[in-house]
């Protein structure tokens, strides 16, 4: 069913999209998105999802999730199941699960009809040869000797590689175009090699594989899509594309168009050089918090509605840009303040004893679960003469505009009383182990008669009830904003960020974060947000950083305002 055509604010596929429907060229899209289960999916791909599923929903049409699985060697079912995960997440649904491997049968008569038709040909130069006489962006190619074979001799080869009778880069089966072609796409490229590998979908019916620029297009008019949409690094094989479509019987014809894939800062969207993190021991997975790919961010706390925001107001453009993370923290930032659940937690935990406040006394306090939506409700917290603060918000000796605590100086401490600090204690080192101070017993929050205020207001965890909890607090994986200017030489290893990930093991949380569930999301009060680890126990709380609660690209956007 086609849906009302949105023309104001169309992005500029939408707009071709809208003009082929008006102009009759299509009745009804049909999009796809082709992933290689070769690695996790990162949030490059995420923009790519987000613009093929986005486009059906918004105008009508239909969207394939494709594997593009031509190459056996580096494709596994652990990234098939994952990538599908993903798109789920994301709240996808797809119109037909496809797989490239079950058209091998078409893609090979289709080779069957170029040499046929004298457009390709066996060539047994070896990977190195073929390499060399394809010539440079300056200078042509050269020939190869077996080019001008005829089209008996060419199908009695390309039988003999189907059947196994060749070894592997013992030849190939090359398209017949232009040697001298101005792009070196066109320059006699590779159709098909000899893998003598199973296949982890088609088996092992198989021991000569299509190359990708060959498959893609025949994938494509096979599943009637109408709009294949593609990154801007796709520009140049465009022509390579339209030329195996225009040279073999197709059942449709369809288009490729191309936008500008997702840069995005202090980070790398290469599969290769993710899956090389993993196996260097930087990162511990695929699905490390402080990978770009979709399950890290999953890990990490992000939501789909928040990349699926993302992608969608960084919009859709074919010029080449880089996207600030601050972007990004600022979108997952903006929708955490409305849902999560407001918590104190002491990440560096520091003593307080209040002389003054009875042995043995526990008091309820009432705190709302979150003020910006007040049908979250209010939790009960417990207060007592022993309680924990974090470790920054004392200074011995502070400058003229700490308002934290301090000898002498009062604060309030959240939901609770104001306290006065009136004794400091070190261990043997001089290190502070614990503060003394008193509290007002008329100051309770919510019942101040004496109305007093005090410009600093503290998070604090009681020590009877307070639970310990890991933290781990993330940040940048590497140093370099724009890794696409490396210095000569450097690799991106050599920005690495020493301080990506801090793992706090001594931190203390309000009794209820035991209860939470892996994913459950967290204002830890003035600290940021927290999601629980997929690893979270009862027993052993775990919980990841999010995201502070400093959102820079909401300061820069006042300032450019």
């Amino acid at each position: 069913m086609r849906m009302e055509l949105p023309e104001k604010g169309a992005n500029f596929l939408e707009q071709i999209v809208i003009d082929d429907l008006k102009s009759g060229r299509v009745n009804t899209i049909a999009t796809r998105f082709p992933p290689e289960p070769n690695g996790y999916l990162h949030i490059g791909h995420a923009k790519s999802i987000c613009l093929n599923f986005g486009l059906t929903e918004k105008i009508g049409g239909t969207c394939n999730l494709r594997f593009d699985d031509t190459n056996p060697e580096k494709e596994e079912p652990e990234y098939e199941k994952a990538i599908i995960r993903d798109v789920e997440w994301l709240g996808f649904k797809w119109h037909r699960l496809c797989y490239a491997s079950d058209y091998f049968q078409q893609f090979y008569k289709c080779a069957l009809e170029l040499i046929r038709a004298g457009k390709a040909y066996v060539d047994l130069q070896s990977a190195d040869q073929i390499r060399k006489t394809r010539g440079t962006l300056t200078e042509p190619g050269t020939e190869s000797p077996y080019r001008n074979r005829s089209v008996e001799e060419n199908l009695a080869l390309f039988e003999k590689m189907k059947n196994g009778e060749f070894e592997e880069g013992e030849c190939v089966l090359r398209a017949k175009i232009d040697i001298a072609h101005p792009n070196l796409n066109m320059r006699d490229p590779v159709m098909y090699r000899i893998l003598k590998k199973p296949h982890y979908h088609a088996g092992a019916s198989w021991c000569i594989y299509p190359l990708y620029d060959f498959a893609h297009g025949y994938e494509d008019a096979i599943e009637g899509i109408t709009h294949s949409i593609c990154t801007l690094e796709f520009e140049n094989h465009r022509p390579l594309y339209d030329w195996f479509l225009d040279n073999v019987s197709i059942p449709n014809r369809p288009h490729q168009y191309e936008f500008a894939r997702l840069n995005l800062s202090y980070t790398v969207m290469s599969k290769r050089f993710l899956l090389e993190l993993i196996n260097r021991g930087i990162v511990s997975d695929w699905d490390d918090p402080r990978m770009p790919t979709i399950s890290g961010v999953r890990r990490r706390g992000y939501t789909p509605s928040s990349i699926r925001c993302f992608c969608n107001e960084i919009g859709v453009s074919r010029v080449e840009s880089l996207v600030d993370i601050e972007f990004l923290h600022h979108v997952i930032r903006e929708e955490l303040n409305q849902t999560a659940p407001r918590v104190m937690v002491v990440l560096r935990p520091l003593k307080v004893v209040i002389d003054n406040y009875p042995e043995g006394k526990v008091e309820e306090l009432t705190a709302e679960n979150n003020p910006e939506d007040p049908g979250y409700g209010t939790r009960t917290m417990l207060f007592s003469r022993n309680l924990y603060i974090e470790e920054d918000d004392f200074m011995e000796n502070p400058p003229k505009k700490f308002f934290r605590l301090a000898p002498g100086q009062e604060v309030r401490l959240k939901h609770a009383y104001i306290i006065t600090c009136q004794e400091v204690v070190k261990d043997s080192s001089g290190k502070i182990i614990e503060l003394h101070c008193t509290y007002d017993p008329t100051s309770r929050s919510g019942s101040d008669t004496s109305e007093r205020k005090v410009k600093g207001t503290l998070h604090w965890v009681a020590e009877e009830t307070g639970v310990r909890a890991t933290i781990r607090l993330y940040g940048h994986l590497f140093t370099l904003k724009d890794l696409s200017l490396m210095e000569r030489g450097k690799s991106y290893v050599d920005y690495l960020n020493p301080d990506s990930l801090i793992t706090l093991t001594e931190s203390l949380a309000e009794p209820a974060l035991a209860q939470a569930k892996p994913l459950d999301r967290f204002q830890f009060l003035r600290q940021g947000y927290f999601c629980a680890d997929l690893d979270h126990t009862r027993e052993k709380p775990l919980f990841n950083r999010i995201v502070s609660l400093k959102d820079t690209w909401a300061k820069i956007q006042k300032q450019d305002g």
